[in-house]
């Protein structure tokens, strides 16, 4: 198990944009709490969803 202040980390997103970080947002955060996720990318719709076996799925 990764130590408290890496576990933080990785909940919070990195540094704004432009101060060359790229943001990181954990999953459960992202899915808030739930399994899946709309995305919204360029007027389309992407789905986020969690599998029965851990992975992660993203479909249009």
């Amino acid at each position: 198990m990764p130590p408290d202040d890496e576990k933080d980390r990785e909940k919070k997103p990195s540094p704004k944009e432009g101060d060359g970080a790229i943001p990181r947002y954990a999953i459960p955060d992202l899915l808030g709490g739930g399994r899946e996720a709309i995305l919204l990318h360029d007027g389309a719709e992407y789905r986020l969803r969690i599998t029965a076996r851990g992975r992660l799925i993203l479909t249009k």
